[in-house]
């Protein structure tokens, strides 16, 4: 149950960096940013909507959620405008190092004391806790929010990718840009959408993983963006359901492994060390296909 919950939360992750590299072919290092952005959002919205609704409750969670997600969407949109808009022309090297220095001036303009603090802070209780047993089991009622969560968040985004209009588009601009462009897609929308979408998902994983998490600091979102980013090479990068997957799999692998004797001191080493084996023997990933580069 550990294992699926954090699993969960890696996808979620992971699906804001496939989601980006399917469409623009490049890694938004600062997404997991935008994480712990969502989950300071939410740390700083839970007193005000507590003078409204009463918190830990269901209502109250879902108003910061939303909010959270929002104030994210609209800061993955203004990132894109602002920092990868002007270098959509140029050599995906120099937008992967303007994606690099994005990560970094938000990480370190939060720890300053006059936004965030570099101090950690503990996470506001926004659902009632309770354990559920199934025989010998113990099931926690969060990680239960978690995977019911995720759940419904991947079938929420399989249909809006699938069975809408605007998923349609998506997918041909991952396609083919000019294409796409040709066709009358509006591709500057659709990107916009996608790193809306994308930071949206961001914020819940934060909410969540805050919920889990011993306390919140503006380097929060480091580990588990390197971890769901791995997730998303795993399952094959620009591949949804293999971001799910992925994230899954490094999340049991990595719970097992901190649970077992000898093995427990290498937990934080195993999530790389498939970063490596995935690399050398199956670049694709698991679900990825293998393309060959027209010259």
């Amino acid at each position: 149950m550990n294992g699926l919950a954090l699993g969960s939360i890696y996808a979620l992750i992971a699906l804001g960096y496939t989601m980006v590299y399917g469409v623009l072919r490049f890694i938004n290092f600062a997404h997991s940013d935008v994480l712990m952005l969502g989950a300071f959002s939410a740390y700083y919205l839970a007193p005000a909507v507590a003078q409204v609704l009463p918190l830990p409750s269901l209502a109250g969670a879902l108003v910061v959620t939303l909010f959270a997600c929002v104030l994210c969407a609209g800061l993955g949109v203004l990132i894109e405008f602002l920092a990868y808009r002007p270098l959509r022309s140029r050599p995906r090297l120099t937008v992967l190092i303007t994606a690099i220095g994005v990560s970094l001036f938000i990480e370190f303009t939060c720890q300053h004391r006059a936004v965030f603090g570099a101090d950690t802070k503990a996470f506001p209780k926004l659902l009632p806790e309770s354990d559920f047993r199934l025989g010998d089991l113990i099931i926690g009622s969060n990680d239960l929010v978690v995977l019911v969560t995720t759940v419904l968040l991947l079938t929420g985004l399989w249909f809006v990718v699938q069975r809408t209009k605007i998923g349609t588009a998506m997918r041909a601009v991952s396609f083919n840009q000019q294409a796409a462009a040709l066709m009358g897609i509006d591709i500057n929308r659709i990107i916009s959408f996608t790193f809306a979408l994308g930071s949206a998902l961001a914020a819940v994983a934060g909410i969540l993983y805050a919920l889990k998490a011993p306390g919140i600091d503006p380097l929060m979102g480091v580990q588990p963006g390197l971890r769901a980013f791995i997730a998303a090479v795993l399952g094959g990068i620009g591949n949804l359901p293999g971001a799910a997957l992925g994230g899954l799999v490094i999340g049991l692998l990595e719970t097992f492994a901190g649970g077992i004797s000898g093995l427990s001191n290498y937990r934080d080493g195993i999530a790389f060390a498939i970063l490596i084996l995935i690399l050398l023997f199956k670049p694709a990933g698991l679900l990825g296909k293998a393309t060959v580069e027209k010259v």
